[in-house]
């Protein structure tokens, strides 16, 4: 081929490819750009941050929905965060993060240990105030409690067994986790209530990792392990109904006594069908909303009462028409 018809083909390879180049790059502007507009937030008088223990856990987002309807009536931000599952370590970076992201105030679930404590007070020096909420770290320098008096609760989960049963009780005690505190404050008023009647004998715990299939397993591996267990308390909000499976599997026809924690609707349902005895109800729509309430005030001034405790009780099946009704 000629030299000169070489650098003609060139020529006409380098323009097709220079015009599919430039109506690649048009083409793909006009499918792929979005037009940015520049959005009107709304004006919030505060940006709060609720750090919860799990993201999908029933009972937090209850605390959340708690927690949302405040802030929606005094035009507050409010952010969920939480750990996917259950982890302290992801939860205290959490907790970091939002002292760094220099919000107005944090809503937090109480964890042992200095770095909890340490990561209070880098808040509070930041003049941002702290809330534990759920569980409570008395040794650090939140500014308020907001929730269940656990040791209380334990008291009312010792007080059912005692009222309602007679006889040798032969108890397995299924916790959430053993590290968390408000899991340890329910065990130790749970024993206390029960240290004075010999019939009352707890025989062994299990932990569930706040799920209903570690609940499950923990109940399964008690009834194996202890076939004498006639009595099961569960500590955190997934127990009891974890608890009720566990039963089938093993020995659907016993006589068991159940204690459960929280009113969450299936536990209100197995409470109705005589599969549970009663549970500790505490609510956690009240301690959400309440949180927000005080974080508000704490905006302004300290407050002179800082370990609020929301209400607590027992609920068996005679308690539940007109409050089941409500929840639903």
């Amino acid at each position: 081929m000629l030299p000169n018809n070489k650098l003609l083909l060139y020529t006409i390879s380098a323009l097709i490819f220079l015009t599919s180049f430039i109506g690649m790059l048009f083409y793909g502007y006009k499918t792929f750009y979005i037009e940015t507009t520049s959005a009107t937030s709304k004006d919030y008088t505060h940006h709060f941050a609720l750090i919860a223990e799990e993201t999908e856990n029933d009972y937090w987002r209850l605390i959340e929905q708690g927690a949302k309807e405040a802030a929606v009536e005094n035009d507050i931000y409010l952010e969920y965060v939480a750990p996917q599952k259950a982890d302290n370590e992801q939860l205290l970076r959490l907790f970091d993060r939002m002292i760094a992201a220099k919000v107005d105030g944090i809503i937090v679930q109480g964890i042992e240990g200095e770095r909890f404590v340490d990561l209070v007070h880098k808040a509070i020096e930041r003049n941002i105030p702290i809330i534990t909420i759920d569980t409570d770290v008395k040794s650090s320098e939140r500014k308020a409690y907001i929730g269940t008096d656990n040791f209380y609760a334990g008291e009312l989960a010792g007080k059912t067994i005692i009222e309602n049963t007679t006889g040798e009780q032969y108890v397995g005690i299924i916790t959430g986790r053993f590290d968390a505190i408000n899991q340890q404050e329910r065990i130790s008023g749970f024993k206390e209530a029960i240290e004075s009647h010999s019939r009352i004998k707890i025989v062994a715990e299990k932990e569930s990792n706040i799920t209903e299939i570690g609940a499950t397993q923990a109940t399964y591996a008690l009834l194996k392990e202890n076939p004498n267990i006639n009595t099961l308390v569960g500590m955190s909000a997934l127990d009891g109904i974890g608890m009720v499976d566990g039963l089938q599997e093993i020995t659907p026809n016993k006589d068991m006594y159940i204690t459960a924690f929280d009113v969450l609707p299936e536990t209100l349902d197995l409470i109705q069908s005589n599969e549970i005895d009663a549970t500790i109800a505490q609510y956690p729509e009240e301690m959400g909303f309440e949180s927000v309430e005080v974080m508000i005030d704490l905006q302004k001034q300290d407050l002179l009462e800082n370990q609020i405790f929301t209400d607590t009780g027992i609920m068996k099946k005679q308690d539940l028409p007109k409050i089941h009704g409500e929840m639903r």
